[in-house]
């Protein structure tokens, strides 16, 4: 039991996440974050094992740094991303799951490999609105 003032660290915030980044990447501001198997943060791709994490604050360069060396602020909420032109998402998935076609793109489920990027909550002329949790 506290019995005095105790200065308790915060990792993150509900809407924000501080991630290391794995070596040799580099993570465009506004685009779309995964962590790796290593819970290391990359650009989010079409690639098993990934997990979508939320929208990238800044742009981050760690080619010429080790894992870890570098953090990145990952933002959780709702975000615009484009709409895949190949597998584009409709009205009929809103409110379900859209999944990564790259780093700024998503797209509807497909045979291949499907990591979801968030639930569809609107879609207008410029993209696709990706709730990321």
């Amino acid at each position: 039991m506290l019995t005095q003032d105790r200065n308790t660290k915060q990792m993150a915030t509900a809407d924000r996440l501080i991630l290391p980044i794995a070596a040799n990447t580099v993570i465009y501001q506004g685009g779309l974050v995964a962590i790796n198997a290593a819970g290391e943060a990359v650009p989010a791709a079409a690639t098993a094992g990934l997990k979508v994490a939320g929208r990238a604050e800044a742009h981050v360069d760690n080619r010429y740094s080790g894992t870890g060396e570098n953090s990145i602020a990952v933002g959780r909420g709702i975000f615009l991303y484009r709409n895949s032109t190949a597998n584009p998402v409709t009205a009929a998935q809103l409110l379900e799951d859209c999944f990564v076609e790259d780093d700024e793109t998503v797209r509807v489920s497909t045979a291949g490999t499907n990591i979801r990027a968030g639930k569809v909550i609107s879609l207008d002329a410029k993209g696709v609105w990706v709730e990321i949790r």
